[in-house]
């Protein structure tokens, strides 16, 4: 810096003697301050570069002296060349303010400055950039100082100096002629006409060759067109206008050349927007278009044409009327762009929709004409590839369309989708796509593919809640949908208008369930709409948050299920596709009677039992168009469960009395008929309870929540599930080997086709292998029917000579094979039985994943509730046993998921329990029993969810302490104390009674992360807990459980909080007691192992921590003790090498002023080398060969007498075994062999490097295979 400091100086004194001290020892020494300015202006944070430009100027303001004005001048003018972009920026920017500022410099004295200092003529050839730079930025601060169009010979010079600067192109590209358009748009008609025009005449003559002189031609013709009339530009370019046939190819290439050159920056040339105005003023605009654009910019290969020709497109949409609209956006370019969309679908390809949809998204916002939209939507979904439009159904352009234009489209997509003109469409096909297709396409074809296009745009503007969009318009869309997805037209009434209008082409079996699966999706985000429109009813609707509904208060499925009962009555004029039965139209008819009887008595009061049934009986009943069977049976469930628990109701309203039974709450009805649907493995149920689940959750009960608590617990199982878990867990891996056995038996019959015999054989051996009791009935059974028939041998019966005849023998198979055959039929129900309750197994997992989407539903919304206290210890006994048990991946996922809920979803969620009236005791038995539990775990994995709950019922215990419930807030001691509900004393013995489990037991499930974060989150306990953990630094158990006692007293010592808690004389009585410790510690300490070397470590930290605090805060601590005993830690040197340990160690004596030595190190290891090299010299063996011939040898590609060379050593295996092969036959042949080795050593000489490289080359690569 002071290098560069000198340099700058220097410059000063224009001189070569470079007389910078006498210089120095005025101004600049006199304000430091004043130099960093120019420092700052070069630093490459923007913000750190505009405040110095700032202060720099107020600073020159205030001090008035010349000389630093002068200085500024110089210094800024020299740093305009500077290397770095962000320098360069900045030096000409503070350029700029000093002479907008100071307006007794002159610029002309300022220009001829940045000409003398940055001298093109004289810049050696690797400085010819930067002073390129230097002029172009000193034009460039001219220019934005304000005062250029004031003094026109200046602004002549800067227009000259620009002008030569064209020609270094290669470093400032394009960069002179933009500054001289800026200079032509902030210059006078005066001065353009009596200064410029003449500088300017051989580049605006010369227009047509380059895209720069042509810009600077575009943008004097805008600024002054009184200056350059037609008759000037007859005169410049040989034609009265620009637009003409005859400039076209000269303008092409223009174009071509501009759109080359932003390749790499994907933008819009400045000279393709001039030209289309310039068009569009001399009323060429389609020839433009059609010359220039398609037949010039289309021609070419797709590439940076292809794109200009895109850009100006959507660069052109807000200068267009509405013919010229459609006129562009029916063309060519239209097309070209399609076949990009489907062409950049690959990854690896560029992508211009993100581009074109900002242009057309731009267009939308800034466009209050709703023709021009409607023309703009209308043309790019006209766009389509064999039908299907190119721009995707979900388009977020259409956010910004207005009112009036939306309600136009909506009537032309419904249109478009009863009677489509695909005619009028901008069809295109890929080539791929033509040479694939031996006919054409049919049009059938085409309509299914724009219609299954329709439905889903009309879906989207409904769901997407940025469109503006009226409830009339709303329904509109989704009556539409409806009736096309499950309804056909027979004759036409006013009465429906989706029957008006009849379809060109029927609807296919798949465009109708896409149109169905559609709509579903539609009613889903009907049920989650926000209140449409700003009537007061509205917005009190939207205040209570209240979904679905429309301003009236009537639900959108409820208007839904009305048009659809209109339909069913409509038989003569309308036809269901799915014909309903009379059952399930009775079904249909008694759902809307039980929705009629709970809207009236909603009436009546309002009650949120009503929503929930109304709601529930409203989804299950839209569902019977799409499963009629399955809906009708889910109707009369839910009809039950009303009917039962309005008769309850009844009941006690009769009977008063103590001796009546309650009856349930309406909420535990609707969550038993909801897990009674969740059973069933259905999508469209699932989607069903939980829309309904989420409307009741904040009206759930202790019993409601009980019962789908229940559903998981693991203890309950066998219970609810009978058959499905009957089996056990260790019999899991029996059933395993068994079930491998039997399908290794269904592959040995398929295979080998053996007979009866061996099927009785293998199956009496499975029977062996299965159980001693079955072995042992089909033995008995098998020796009753041998000895039936007399087939049996025993040792009184002779040995061969008493056969049975061909009649026993043929009734003795029978009877054999009808007994295998049972066996077999055994096995096979055994088989069974496994898959029904593996499969019902599969079913109940999957049914608890579904109920564990309710319990984390219910966490979200109320969180907050007392209820959740309930389900701290049901969700660790679904996470204990799920730890414990041998685990599938489905119920590895299901145990993730449960984890993931209780730790984010209950410990950290943001809003927690605080209403804890009367609950005190329960709690803080809750709190021992999950510290207790915690401690007698046998998994550690587990223990730190029972201590993450307990430290949520602590929180809760606690409650809000101060307003800033935040963990920045700063926080006073008397708040610190505040512990709310809680038992301090009860809590600490709790807690203390762990820590000392942990810290005295060799095994514990607990750790010390689980302390420290009950330190630093209760500092309250931290401080009664801290002599406990002071003591184990020398009683722990082992040394792990000691360098925990460490690490956690470190982190409470280390927290403001526990400082603030705690008195001066506190704090120093627990200073010393920490030093009294950690000298008792570190007394005769051996580093045995790794587990001691890191106890020491965190002792070490404590330490270094400990020291440092009682050197700042001046304690009154006595150290001597702890310093002696870490000296003698050091006593034999051993501390003395790199390492974790070594450097702690250091670090701590560093405090005491005692440094590491550094010379001995150095010493031991020159005294261990030279002891290496004397061990070496003794240790040579007889045989080998000094250093110096070795060397030589090295060089040598020689073999003497049969000996390996040095380089055959060293090189790969393969060499050694030919120089072995060799070595062998040299010793076969003997003396010849030895004179015909010694023959071409000389005759080789003068290409021994070359070779020596190739050796090198091959022993290399043999290396690396060989690694």
């Amino acid at each position: 810096m002071i290098a560069v400091m000198q340099t700058n100086m220097g410059e000063i004194e224009d001189s070569t003697v470079r007389p910078k001290v006498t210089d120095a020892k005025g101004i600049l020494k006199q304000n430091r301050q004043f130099l960093d300015y120019f420092w700052d202006i070069a630093k490459p944070e923007r913000e750190i570069r505009l405040k110095a430009i700032e202060d720099l100027i107020e600073h020159l303001k205030q001090s008035e002296k010349p000389d630093e004005l002068k200085y500024s001048l110089k210094r800024l003018v020299d740093g305009l060349s500077h290397t770095r972009d962000d320098a360069r920026s900045g030096y000409s920017v503070a350029l700029a303010q000093l002479l907008s500022v100071f307006e007794e410099i002159s610029l002309k004295s300022t220009l001829d400055s940045v000409k003398e200092k940055h001298n093109l003529q004289r810049a050696k050839k690797k400085f010819i950039r930067n002073a390129a730079f230097g002029n172009f930025f000193g034009v460039l601060a001219l220019s934005q100082s304000t005062r250029l169009h004031k003094e026109p010979q200046v602004m002549l010079e800067c227009v000259k100096l620009l002008q030569s600067l064209s020609q270094y192109r290669e470093h400032l590209r394009d960069l002179p002629r933009k500054t001289m358009v800026d200079i032509l748009s902030e210059t006078p008609k005066e001065v353009f006409e009596e200064v410029l025009l003449s500088a300017l005449q051989s580049d605006l003559t010369s227009a047509l060759n380059t895209p720069e002189q042509l810009e600077l031609l575009l943008v004097a013709m805008q600024k002054f067109p009184s200056v350059l009339k037609p008759k000037k530009l007859k005169k410049l370019l040989g034609a009265a206008a620009v637009i003409t046939k005859e400039n076209m190819p000269k303008l092409v290439e223009v174009l071509k050349m501009a759109a080359r050159s932003v390749k790499k920056d994907n933008i819009l040339p400045p000279v393709a927007l001039d030209l289309l105005q310039a068009s569009l003023r001399e009323d060429n605009f389609e020839m433009f278009w059609n010359e220039a654009i398609i037949k010039g910019m289309l021609s070419e290969m797709p590439g940076p044409t292809h794109y200009l020709g895109f850009r100006l497109l959507g660069a052109s949409l807000p200068l267009l009327s509405v013919p010229q609209l459609e006129f562009v956006l029916s063309g060519d370019v239209m097309r070209y762009y399609g076949q990009h969309m489907l062409s950049a679908q690959l990854a690896y390809r560029f992508k211009f929709a993100p581009e074109m949809e900002k242009y057309v998204s731009e267009f939308m916002q800034g466009c209050a004409d709703a023709d021009k939209q409607l023309a703009v939507v209308l043309g790019f979904t006209q766009l389509t590839n064999q039908g299907y439009p190119v721009v995707p159904s979900s388009w977020k352009v259409l956010e910004h369309m207005d009112l009036c234009a939306l309600q136009q489209y909506v009537k032309w997509l419904m249109e478009a989708f009863c009677k489509p003109q695909l005619e009028k469409c901008l069809d295109f096909s890929t080539r791929r796509q033509k040479g694939n297709q031996e006919s054409e396409v049919e049009s059938d074809s085409c309509v299914a593919r724009f219609r299954k296009w329709i439905v889903p745009r009309l879906s989207f503007i409904v769901e997407n809640h940025q469109i503006k969009k009226e409830e009339g318009l709303v329904m509109k869309m989704a009556r539409f949908i409806f009736f096309h997805a499950f309804f056909d037209v027979k004759k036409p009434t006013p009465e429906i208008p989706e029957t008006v209008q009849a379809l060109s082409v029927p609807i296919d079996q798949q465009t109708r369930a896409t149109i169905s699966s559609a709509f579903y999706g539609l009613l889903q985000g009907l049920n989650s709409m926000a209140v449409l429109g700003d009537s007061p009813e509205a917005e009190k609707l939207n205040s209570r948050r209240i979904l679905g509904v429309k301003a009236d208060g009537s639900m959108w499925i409820y208007c839904v299920v009305q048009y659809a009962t209109t339909l069913l009555n409509q038989s003569k004029h309308v036809q269901c596709v799915q014909t309903l039965s009379p059952e399930q139209r009775q079904g249909w008819d008694s759902m809307l009677e039980s929705v009629e009887a709970l809207r009236k008595k909603a009436k009546k009061s309002s009650s949120p039992e009503h929503t929930a049934f109304q709601y529930l009986f409203l989804l299950v009943g839209i569902q019977m168009f799409k499963a009629p069977d399955e809906s009708l049976e889910l109707l009369n469930d839910l009809r039950t469960c009303v009917e039962k628990a309005q008769a309850k109701k009844s009941k006690k309203k009769k009977a008063k009395g103590e001796s009546c039974v309650e009856e349930p709450h309406w909420v535990e009805v609707v969550v038993e008929i909801l897990l009674s649907l969740l059973s069933q493995p259905s999508r469209l149920i699932r989607s069903v309870c939980k829309a309904v689940f989420s409307r009741i959750c904040p009206h759930l009960t202790q019993e409601a929540l009980s019962s789908i608590l229940n559903v998981l617990d693991p203890n309950k199982d066998e219970d609810e599930s009978g058959v499905m878990v009957t089996d056990e867990k260790e019999k899991k891996r029996k059933h395993k080997e068994e079930d491998k056995q039997d399908n290794e038996e269904e592959e040995e019959e398929d295979e080998d086709g053996s007979d009866s015999s061996s099927d009785d054989e293998e199956d009496e051996d499975e029977d062996m292998e299965e159980g001693k009791e079955v072995d042992q009935n089909f033995r008995l059974d098998l020796m009753k029917v041998l000895q039936g028939q007399n087939a049996l041998a025993t040792e009184e019966d002779g040995s061969d000579e008493e056969e049975l005849d061909d009649a026993a023998m043929m009734k003795l198979d029978g009877s054999l094979a009808s007994l295998f055959l049972e066996h077999k039929k055994k096995i096979q129900a055994k088989k069974d039985e496994k898959d029904r309750l593996r499969k019902e197994k599969v079913l109940v997992r999957d049914f608890k994943i579904k109920v564990l989407d309710m319990v984390e539903m219910f966490l979200n919304k109320q969180g907050s509730s007392a209820l959740v206290l309930g389900m701290v210890e049901p969700l660790l006994s679904v996470i204990e046993n799920g730890m414990s048990s041998e685990t599938s991946q489905q119920e590895q996922d299901f145990l993730r998921k449960a984890a993931d809920i209780f730790r984010n979803r209950l410990c950290r969620a943001k809003y927690y329990c605080r209403e804890t009236d009367g609950r005190e005791a329960e709690l803080h038995e809750m709190l021992e029993r999950l510290i207790g539990r915690a401690q007698k775990l046998t998994d550690s994995s587990v223990s730190p969810y029972y201590f993450s709950a307990a430290l949520y019922v602590l929180k809760v215990l606690r409650g809000v302490v101060s307003e800033q419930d935040s963990a920045n807030a700063p926080s006073t001691p008397a708040e610190l104390r505040l512990m709310g509900k809680m038992d301090v004393e009860r809590v600490t013995t709790c807690f203390k009674n762990a820590l000392t489990s942990f810290l005295t037991k060799r095994k514990s499930p607990l750790t010390g992360a689980m302390f420290i974060d009950l330190f630093s989150r209760f500092p309250v306990l931290c401080v009664n807990l801290l002599d406990t953990a002071v003591e184990n630094i020398t009683a722990g158990v082992r040394e792990h459980q000691q360098g925990q006692a460490c690490l956690m007293v470190l982190r409470a010592l280390q927290s403001k909080d526990v400082k603030n808690l705690m008195s001066d004389a506190q704090g120093t009585e627990l200073h010393q007691k920490v030093v009294d410790q950690l000298a008792k510690s570190f007394e005769d300490v051996q580093c045995k192992n790794k587990m001691v070397r890191e106890k020491i470590v965190k002792a070490l930290e404590l330490c270094q921590h400990l020291v440092r605090s009682v050197h700042t805060q001046e304690m009154p601590v006595n150290l001597e003790l702890l310093q002696k005993v870490l000296k003698s830690m050091n006593a034999e040197g051993s501390l003395q090498k790199p390492g974790q340990l070594e450097d702690m160690y250091w670090s701590v004596m560093k405090l005491f002023c005692i440094l590491k030595p550094k010379m001995e190190k150095v010493k031991k290891v020159v005294e261990a080398e030279q002891t290496e090299e004397t061990t070496k010299k003794n240790k040579k063996k007889k045989g080998f060969l000094p250093e110096t011939k070795k060397r030589k040898n090295r060089k040598k590609p020689t073999v003497l007498e049969g000996k390996e060379t040095p380089a055959s050593t060293e090189g790969a295996s393969g060499g050694e075994k030919k120089n072995k092969k060799k070595n062998k036959k040299r010793k076969q042949q003997g003396g010849e062999g030895e004179q015909t080795q010694n023959q071409p050593a000389t005759k080789k000489a003068k290409t021994q490097p070359q070779q020596n490289k190739k050796k090198k080359k091959k022993g290399g690569q043999q290396e690396a295979d060989g690694k």
